[in-house]
């Protein structure tokens, strides 16, 4: 689950200025995170694979208005993946290894699904079209038939139920 260095098209992928941000920073509060936008343009602090992506530093995603949703989304994640006392000491780079790298992938998914006019299907069609690479040819395929380990490493560490929903949690919490 690799993207490629090369980026689509601008208006290939949904990006962060077509959304409402208020849904993206509700969405990324209700797991202790901030959203920071970034002036357009202008560098953005923790970005792994730069400017557009998004970056993270603490408990802080940063993103700009041209910043793709899927690579908010994929990032912040990261962040909700992890116990809040390593949290902290995260710039730039959280992966811990390969499973929570395919169990972010699917969570980013179902995060989608969370913000008002986004979905997973969009999410599946922006991370295609960004250049992730699955073993069965794409984002959906992976989401649905090979993703197991990924399902049961999520639900270990209660973001999902049994039945793979998403385990969102009240705002304010």
């Amino acid at each position: 689950m690799i993207p490629s260095h090369a980026a689509p098209a601008p208006d290939a992928v949904l990006r962060l200025q077509d959304i409402a941000v208020a849904h993206a920073t509700e969405l990324l509060a209700r797991y202790g995170l901030q959203l920071h936008l970034v002036e357009d343009g202008a560098p953005i602090p923790g970005s792994y694979w730069g400017e557009p992506e998004a970056g993270i530093v603490g408990s802080n995603v940063h993103a700009r208005g041209d910043t793709p949703v899927h690579s908010l989304l994929h990032e912040a994640c990261h962040l909700i993946v992890l116990p809040e006392d390593r949290r902290q000491a995260v710039h730039t780079d959280a992966t811990d290894s390969v499973a929570e790298e395919d169990a972010v992938c699917l969570l980013q998914a179902l995060l989608g699904d969370a913000l008002p006019g986004v979905g997973r299907d969009r999410i599946f069609s922006d991370m295609d079209a960004w250049g992730y690479t699955f073993r069965l040819g794409s984002a959906r395929a992976y989401f649905e038939h090979d993703a197991e380990l990924a399902w049961a490493w999520l639900q270990a560490r209660g973001l999902v139920d049994g039945l793979r929903r998403l385990l969102l949690p009240a705002p304010g919490a």
